[in-house]
């Protein structure tokens, strides 16, 4: 035990700064019936942490500054199994939202989860997509829930940018905090609903990869925009929202990312 503190102590001053190492699912040769499991095991965590509730907040957000449109268009990129979106459905049954959502993930394990998970859901549809390849103003809204975490602090704009290009109200992302309790929780929850090797290794890291609210700044700075608005949620997560045409004031805003190696 007392060993073990020392090296405990470092990779909490370590989460000072995002972690740059990957994880296992951003390897494409990493798949097969392993990758299956991991995704649903992955869907205990998510209700564990309520994840579902902080992407609905960012839509909710998002639908209000709109107008509260009748018909409401979602896409949901690096989708995994899509779990989070099922609160999405709900809140529409509520409000009397025709919604339709699209789960767009890399990964045929991802898709085939989805599919497995929606199969009754005629509001789903399921494709196989990378973020790059999306096309414009695919979506009213674009959401990215534990998704963006996977990039580079480098590679954050072109990512915000993509979400902005295919959606035609705006952007949410939601992601973790990187805090030590977050990477505790994490840790120990990873072990406790499962052995899956995915879940043990990358749960814990995607928080050492999560975020802090100066990497929201700094990206509100890189995507030349005051719209990004984010906000911290319980149970360590962040919400963050980019109104695609809306300024404050009212009026037209171009949302812009500078391009790499620009400051």
């Amino acid at each position: 035990m007392k060993r073990s503190l020392p090296r405990m102590s470092r990779m909490f001053r370590s989460l000072e700064v995002r972690a740059k190492g990957p994880e296992l699912m951003d390897d494409p040769a990493q798949g097969g019936d392993e990758l299956r499991e991991a995704l649903r095991h992955l869907r205990r965590l998510n209700r564990l942490f309520a994840a579902s509730g902080r992407t609905l907040y960012g839509v909710a957000r998002l639908w209000e500054q709109a107008g509260r449109p009748s018909r409401l268009t979602v896409l949901d990129i690096g989708s995994g199994s899509g779990d989070v979106n099922a609160a999405l459905l709900r809140w529409a049954d509520a409000r009397g939202v025709a919604i339709s959502i699209t789960l767009a993930d890399r990964t045929e394990e991802a898709c085939a989860e989805a599919r497995s998970y929606y199969a009754d859901e005629p509001r789903v549809n399921v494709v196989r997509r990378d973020l790059f390849a999306l096309e414009a103003e695919t979506a009213d809204i674009v959401t990215a829930s534990q998704f963006v975490h996977h990039f580079a602090d480098e590679e954050l704009p072109e990512v915000a940018g993509a979400m902005l290009r295919a959606s035609r109200l705006g952007i949410v992302i939601q992601d973790i905090h990187r805090h030590w309790l977050a990477w505790t929780a994490v840790w120990l929850a990873a072990r406790l609903v499962s052995g899956n090797r995915f879940v043990v290794n990358d749960g814990p890291l995607s928080v050492a990869k999560g975020f802090r609210a100066a990497d929201w700044e700094r990206l509100r700075v890189r995507l030349r925009t005051r719209s990004l608005a984010y906000s911290w949620r319980p149970l360590f997560r962040y919400i963050v929202t980019v109104p695609k045409t809306t300024a404050p004031g009212g009026g037209a805003h171009k949302t812009e990312a500078i391009p790499f190696g620009r400051s």
